[in-house]
Order: C-alpha cells, then sequence, then structure tokens
C-alpha cells in the first residue's frame, strides 16, 4: 500500500489537490480515512490512467468520469470473457467449443 504522501511524489505532476478532487469525485476509491490514505498498485494505474486522459487526451473534467466509467465496463468485460473461456476450455469438448467459436467469429463479420 502506497501513502497520499508518496502518491504524490511518485506520480508526475500529481498535486494533492488533485488527488483530493478525484478522490471526492470517487475516480479514485482510496482504502483508509481521509487523514490516512492508503493506495494500492491499482489506485496508482487509475492515478495515472486519469493523468494521461486529462493532460495527454485532453479529456475534460466533466468527461473524465463517463469515460472511467466506460473503461471499467470494458475491463470487467473482458475478465469476463476470460472467464467464460477457461470455464469453456475445462467443461466443453473440443468439437463443440471449435463450433462455438466459429459461430463467434462468423457473427462478427
Amino acid at each position: 500500500m502506497i501513502s497520499f504522501e508518496r502518491i504524490c511524489i511518485e506520480v508526475h505532476e500529481v498535486s494533492p489537490a488533485e488527488l483530493h478532487h478525484w478522490i471526492a469525485e470517487d475516480l479514485i476509491r482510496p482504502r483508509g480515512t481521509p487523514d490516512a490514505y492508503q493506495f494500492d498498485d491499482i489506485d496508482v494505474a487509475r492515478i495515472r490512467l486519469i493523468k494521461t486522459l486529462r493532460d495527454e487526451l485532453e479529456i475534460s473534467e466533466t468527461a473524465l468520469p463517463t469515460v472511467l466509467s466506460l473503461l471499467d465496463q470494458l475491463y470487467e468485460m473482458r475478465r469476463h470473457m476470460r472467464s467464460l473461456n477457461a470455464a469453456l476450455e475445462n467443461t466443453v469438448p473440443a468439437d463443440i467449443r471449435a463450433t462455438l467459436l466459429k459461430y463467434i467469429e462468423d457473427s462478427h463479420q
């Protein structure tokens, strides 16, 4: 876990005010209390993502929650797809898997 102060040092150009704002807007969800926030690696990656979206891609502050929500949904869908793929590999015979994959591929053309 990483402290609030350490985040501001380690993540280039993140001010305490910005970080407090992102927490208040629920864009970042650290553990702990406001006087002792703790961040994990996923929080750090999200902070870097927010910096990139805002500073390099020029996504506005008002659009950030929507963009992050869409990205969260995409990542969640990818996790579900990996789980489904693993379940199919472990439970469905190879010939049926091949038929399913062909159906999926054909439906995307």
